[in-house]
């Protein structure tokens, strides 16, 4: 842990010697509205301890390519996915080990492209089945997806909803009835640094339970060579799960490569 807040401490003062200030305040703006016209490759890695009856410990590393695409001159479609890469010790029983891919959530977000007061778009979230035998609901979903936002004086504050329903996949397995929403708020400084919060929180309707994450974030913008990038890190609180799932704490570190036009 302490040579992730050195190298992070280290990325946030390297910000101030290879950026001029506007072109990081812009990018930090752009990284803190999800539906930006920014290509955007995040690898968000998150490490949680102390879950369930044997203490285990979990590893889910999120691929998140994000890239938007202009329908036209008033409307663009910003795409994004979430593959989550898992390794766990000790959840499902002791002495227990899996590993392997979850399923992945594809959402796109048709939004304005002048929108002035608020930011918003809309669009459909599909469930892929690709997960590995440990980790995959073995259904085909589809749902609503939606975000708004409002930014301000180096503020951003928005949400992320999104309801997803199974519609076909394999009848032995439960089917699936799952919200997740995203309440995050910002503050970023001209230097590109800032610092913000969300909450992702998953309810199962089947099974009448839910999940809640508290994730408090440091950022930077910086530059390694031509490859613009931002690092993030910070705590997780579990605030909210079923005993047999429920962690005791966690932490979050962010890498996002940064393709600007």
């Amino acid at each position: 842990m302490k040579k992730y807040l050195f190298l992070f401490a280290f990325s946030i003062s390297f910000t101030f010697q290879v950026f001029a200030q506007d072109d990081a305040a812009e990018l930090a703006k752009k990284l803190a509205n999800p539906i930006a016209s920014l290509i955007s490759v995040p690898f968000q890695n998150n490490t949680d301890y102390g879950i369930g009856t044997f203490r285990g410990s979990r590893n889910t590393l999120n691929f998140q390519p994000v890239v938007p695409v202009a329908i036209n001159e008033n409307l663009n479609m910003i795409t994004r996915v979430v593959l989550p890469i898992i390794t766990q010790y000790n959840v499902t029983g002791e002495g227990q080990k899996q590993n392997g891919v979850g399923d992945a959530v594809m959402s796109a977000f048709f939004s304005p492209t002048n929108s002035k007061k608020l930011t918003w778009g809309v669009g459909p979230a599909l469930l892929l089945p690709i997960g590995s035998q440990d980790f995959t609901a073995k259904k085909f979903g589809v749902g609503p997806t939606a975000v708004a936002l409002k930014q301000f004086n180096g503020w951003t504050v928005g949400g992320l909803i999104n309801q997803i329903w199974s519609i076909a996949g394999d009848e032995s397995h439960t089917d699936v009835s799952q919200m997740f929403l995203q309440p995050f708020v910002v503050y970023n400084w001209k230097s590109g640094a800032g610092v913000g919060a969300n909450m992702e929180w998953t309810r199962n309707w089947k099974a009448s339970r839910s999940v809640v994450w508290l994730n408090p974030t440091l950022s930077a913008v910086t530059a390694m060579g031509k490859q613009k990038v931002q690092f993030a890190i910070g705590p997780r609180f579990n605030l909210a799960a079923p005993d047999a799932a429920k962690a005791d704490w966690g932490w979050r570190a962010v890498i996002v490569l940064l393709f600007p036009k």
